[in-house]
């Protein structure tokens, strides 16, 4: 073969195999690849034992990643740099074979793993992924690969700078003694108080951690005719009332169905362990799937959901964190076994830090308003999240209804007084409403037409 044959014969087989993979189809990324994502991030959470706060940055980051990819290649959709706090502009995009779908699932993916423990868990079915993908359009894959790598490096670079790692390093909380307003820890573990510093997390929207401050809770008083001993009498006398009717009581499945405690421990004879439970965050990022689905979401719209619930639910975390650490409040469980019942055990089991405001109160109105304004007040929707926890489907006809429920959810756990309930839930509201009118995520024309 003389060398012009060569050539020849090179040239051809080049040209054979760009033309293949410039007639490869696009590859297609659907909402479920997203919804899987998320969900195999929340198995991981429960696996490693996440706390609630610590979880709902786990949630937030990703999500922003994606969504900033998506939004960026979007007429609908506005991204967010300039928005959060300390966020800039993504770098730009490739002009040729890219798939922003694919670089928001490959961005999403990768910042989930920086953010967990058991990286294994996730980088099996990232790298299964990866596999059908370059083999269904290689360069495709190869450039929106590396520009979802670089969009979570850029992420990382910001999120770095949000005071976490900083956070680690700082000193445990040091329990009060001789006041017995203060929280104690409680059985059966007497873990120490979780998070004390996390009111020094940068918030994403909110000003500061302070920002929502609650009224304060009743004035501390064992008098029986203080208000805030008949508000530790009340919790009492629920549950006696809701216990004495045992498996029947509505009351009862409620508390269960939202209790999401990961630290719940088991004894048994010498042993403890830990039972794994979804947190609140997860349990609202789960609604937020059955409301994407129910409604028919795409891809963008989907991570426009999990992006808005998120990020209410991490600002709401910091601001209830604040106020916990604050009032350092006794948790119900400890008074009313010294004065009431030395025998009285809650429902549920008490987490472990301090009692006002609820947690799950000012979370759970935070998302619901950041849902409601995506899809409407009265979206009624069948909670399953749950189900793969041991527990049935709940029906609500909005999240608003179904942050209340939350929020009652504690009293009839036995581990919140009134006030840390409905405070709770007021603080969470107006935290949503907040982050949901500070924030443009959606075009003009988009918003109007809504």
């Amino acid at each position: 073969m003389n060398t012009f044959s060569k050539i020849f014969g090179v040239f051809v087989i080049v040209s054979t195999l760009w033309s293949c993979q410039n007639d490869a189809e696009p590859i297609v990324i659907s909402p479920e690849h997203f919804h899987e994502s998320i969900d195999r991030t929340t198995t991981v959470i429960i696996h490693d034992i996440f706390s609630p706060p610590v979880a709902s940055r786990i949630y937030a980051y990703p999500s922003i990643a994606a969504y900033e990819i998506l939004a960026s290649n979007s007429e609908e959709f506005t991204p967010l740099a300039g928005q959060l706090n300390g966020l800039s502009e993504i770098p730009n995009a490739p002009t040729e074979n890219y798939n922003p779908e694919v670089a928001a699932i490959v961005a999403h993916m990768d910042m989930s793993r920086r953010l967990i423990f058991s990286e294994d868990m996730l980088t099996s079915y990232r790298d299964s992924l990866y596999t059908v993908w370059s083999d269904q359009n290689k360069a495709e894959f190869e450039t929106s690969k590396n520009y979802g790598l670089e969009v979570a490096n850029h992420i990382v670079a910001w999120m770095d700078k949000d005071n976490y790692k900083q956070t680690r390093t700082m000193p445990k909380f040091a329990v009060t003694t001789g006041d017995e307003s203060r929280w104690q820890p409680t059985p059966p573990a007497y873990m120490e108080g979780i998070e004390p510093h996390w009111n020094k997390i940068r918030p994403f929207v909110i000003d500061s951690a302070s920002q929502f401050k609650p009224v304060p809770p009743p004035a501390f008083s064992m008098e029986k005719n203080s208000d805030f001993f008949k508000e530790l009498k009340e919790v009492y006398d629920i549950s006696q009332k809701i216990t004495a009717a045992g498996d029947t009581s509505e009351e009862i499945e409620i508390a269960q169905f939202w209790d999401c405690n990961p630290y719940v421990s088991v004894t048994r004879g010498h042993l403890m362990f830990a039972t794994k439970k979804i947190t609140p965050g997860g349990h609202w990022m789960g609604i937020t799937k059955i409301a994407s689905q129910k409604a028919n979401f795409d891809a963008t719209q989907t991570m426009y959901a999990y992006t808005k619930a998120s990020i209410a639910m991490a600002d709401a975390f910091i601001s209830c964190w604040d106020e916990k650490y604050r009032s350092n409040l006794v948790r119900p469980e400890t008074l009313i076994n010294d004065h009431i019942d030395d025998s009285w055990q809650p429902i549920l089991q008490t987490p472990p830090f301090p009692e006002y405001v609820s947690g799950h109160s000012v979370v759970s109105g935070a998302a619901s308003e950041a849902l409601t304004s995506i899809f409407g007040d009265n979206f009624s929707f069948n909670d399953t999240t749950e189900i793969p926890y041991g527990l049935p489907m709940r029906n609500f006809k909005s999240f608003r209804q179904a942050a209340q429920e939350a929020a009652i959810s504690r009293m009839y756990g036995g581990i919140h007084y009134r006030a840390a309930v409905d405070n709770g839930l007021d603080q969470g509201i107006a935290l949503g409403k907040f982050v949901v009118n500070a924030l443009t995520m959606q075009t003009s024309t988009q918003t109007a037409s809504n």
